[in-house]
This record gives structure tokens, sequence and C-alpha cells, in this order.
């Protein structure tokens, strides 16, 4: 009999190892006029990130843009979980084209990329579409990035989209990492932050653990 199938992930799943998550100008002043999510649920959403990319061992670069000078802090969320990693700042309003981020990529050199940030129009549009064009294998995490308007996030993602971006959303990526049930040595790291993160399906969590002992895979 012809086999069709056979047990294996699909090559476009990530993997903790295999990519490098950019989080770009998640700063106080650029999240003052967004309109096209809440920013209580985008911090929530980019806390989810961060604590997964710490929990999986992800390569993670933070950046900023003018943080001294006009835009602010970084989202304290990233900075409670990634306090080790030092945020460049830039001029640009496109990370590409800023040489210190380009030198950690490629010391990274990881040819798979996954970005969110602040604005979805401009500082994500420009770092996607420049990376796309250079050959790397490109995800936008949607609901971690936000904009001015609806209209301008939704224009800016079908942008990154047409031109061969993946999108995605901060759960879909924590549980992408996962992937298995019986994966134990990650198991209570990744229900843990789903419980503390990830909305209806955290509670669910706490609720089914508390009242029946009910665990995933197993656990």
């Amino acid at each position: 009999m012809t086999q069709l199938a056979q047990v294996a992930a699909a090559s476009r799943l990530l993997a903790p190892h295999d990519h490098t998550l950019i989080l770009i100008d998640h700063q106080s002043q650029m999240a003052f006029p967004l309109r096209s999510i809440d920013v209580g649920a985008l911090r929530n959403n980019v806390g989810l990130l961060a604590k997964t990319a710490v929990g999986f061992s992800v390569s993670t670069i933070v950046t900023t843009v003018a943080a001294k000078s006009f835009s602010g802090p970084l989202f304290p969320e990233i900075t409670a979980e990634l306090e080790d990693r030092e945020a460049i700042d830039r001029t640009t309003m496109n990370a590409w084209e800023d040489a210190n981020v380009i030198a950690r990529v490629n010391e990274i050199g990881k040819r798979r990329l996954v970005i969110a940030g602040l604005w979805t129009s401009v500082c994500i549009v420009g770092p996607v579409l420049s990376a796309l064009e250079q050959g790397l294998e490109t995800y936008v995490i949607a609901d971690a990035c936000g904009d001015v308007s609806i209209e301008a996030h939704e224009c800016a993602m079908q942008r990154m989209i047409q031109a061969g971006a993946q999108p995605m959303t901060s759960l879909q990526y924590l549980l992408e990492l996962q992937r298995d049930w019986a994966r134990g040595e990650t198991y209570a790291l990744t229900t843990g932050i789903a419980r503390d993160k990830a909305g209806g399906y955290g509670i669910g969590i706490q609720y089914a653990k508390a009242m029946f002992g009910a665990q995933e895979g197993g656990h």
C-alpha cells in the first residue's frame, strides 16, 4: 500500500532553537496612540512572548528607537523577563537600516526570524520587507504589534503577507514551540505561561487542574 502520510512536523513550524525573536520598539510613547489593539492586551501578549523566549531559550534581540530623547522605556513586561538583554537603540525607523541590529542578527546566524513591535506600519513593515528581500524566512506576531488604527495595522499585515511573511499570534507561538504535551521538560513552563497570560484558555487550565486534577499528556 502506498504511504500517503508520515509522522513528521511541517518544516514551516517553529522550534525553539531554529529562529531569532526580534522585539522592536515596545516603548511607552509608541503605545500612547494605539487604536488597533487594547494596550493592556498588547502588554499581556508581549509578556507572553518574553516569558516564552526565556523559558525555551530562544535567541532574542530587543530594540528601541530614540529611547532617551523621545520614545521612552520598554514595556516592563519585557525588561522583567529579558533584563540581561541590552536593547539596541537606533535612530532609524527601519531596524534593518541599523548596523548594530544587523551585526547582532548576523552574529546569531539564524535565517528564520520572528518579529513583533510598534508600530506595525512603520517599525515592523520596514525590517520584515527588508529581511524577506534578503532571503530570510520571516514570521510576524500580529497580536504583539499595534498601530494608530485598525486599518493601518491590517494594511501593514496584508502588505507583509503578500511579500511572503507568515502571520501568527502570541499564544500560537507558545504552543508551537511546545507542540507535544508529552514533552515533560517544558510542560509546566508552557501551561504556567498559558495560565497566567492566555486569557480564557489559561483560566480553563487552572479550573481543570483544581477541579479534576486534569493535565494534558498525562503529566
